[in-house]
């Protein structure tokens, strides 16, 4: 019967893995193709470290699994916003390095040169 529940759970896992592979080749952008990685490849992962602990089931493979699951579940979230964080960082400096070259002005480049803002007092 174990054999069967690890089964099912490798295939489920094996299910949103290649999911989340479809995504990245087929999502328009960074951003989306980052959410699908993130989510599906996430839980694939830990549908398949699930399975390994059903399978071997002693305690040390157990603890092993459980702290691998919570190393993907802390860390995953924070590489994704950084990426997407980087990816809006560039696209932000792309537009004010073509609205230099064009010489046209515009909000993001008015407040890089004209320093903060006045406060109100």
């Amino acid at each position: 019967m174990l054999e069967i529940l690890a089964g099912l759970l490798v295939l489920a896992g094996a299910g949103f893995t290649l999911i989340a592979a479809i995504g990245i080749v087929r999502l328009p952008d960074l951003l989306t193709r980052m959410h699908a990685s993130t989510k599906a490849g996430t839980l694939g992962s830990i549908l398949v470290l699930a399975a390994l602990a059903v399978v071997f089931g002693d305690g040390p493979v157990v603890a092993k699994t459980v702290a691998t699951v919570l190393f993907l579940l802390l860390t995953a979230p924070i590489a994704a916003h950084m990426i997407g964080r980087a990816h809006v960082r560039t696209e932000a400096d792309s537009v004010s390095r073509a609205a230099r070259a064009a010489g046209a002005a515009s909000p993001a480049l008015e407040a890089e040169t004209e320093g903060p803002p006045p406060r109100d007092e």
